[in-house]
């Protein structure tokens, strides 16, 4: 048994300039951006957002600028093998997460727990 949420909104933006394109979803969703957030580093830069929503993030990337979600779990090999019986499919396995795509060609990651008050708000799989 293992639990999982909806843990994040990541904004792929394919720009030199992150802090530009974190100013302007910043102003577009009235989120002030938090540079003390320890996801703000390097090429990421994290919204502030109310302890019960989803994180927003956004993300300087080389690939097409594009939104996908992360999905937060205790524990990722089960919580993927649950999605590929959904008939996702694994893109890339990495040290910290797995990249899926879903059946209908959105990718998303499976993530280790990020945020606080885990397991509220998540469901429980058998």
């Amino acid at each position: 048994m293992h639990y999982s949420r909806l843990c994040a909104l990541l904004i792929d933006c394919n720009t030199s300039d992150v802090d530009e394109a974190a100013s302007f979803w910043s102003e577009a969703l009235g989120r002030a951006v938090d540079p003390d957030h320890p996801g703000t580093r390097g090429n990421y830069r994290m919204l502030e957002t109310p302890l019960d929503e989803p994180v927003v993030q956004i993300q300087r990337v080389d690939h097409e600028s594009r939104v996908h979600i992360d999905i937060e779990t205790d524990d990722i090999p089960a919580e993927v093998a649950r999605l590929e019986k959904l008939g996702a499919q694994v893109v890339n396995r990495l040290e910290r997460w797995v990249v899926m795509q879903a059946p209908t060609g959105q990718r998303f990651c499976v993530v280790r727990v990020q945020r606080p008050g885990f397991p509220k708000n998540a469901t429980l799989w058998s």
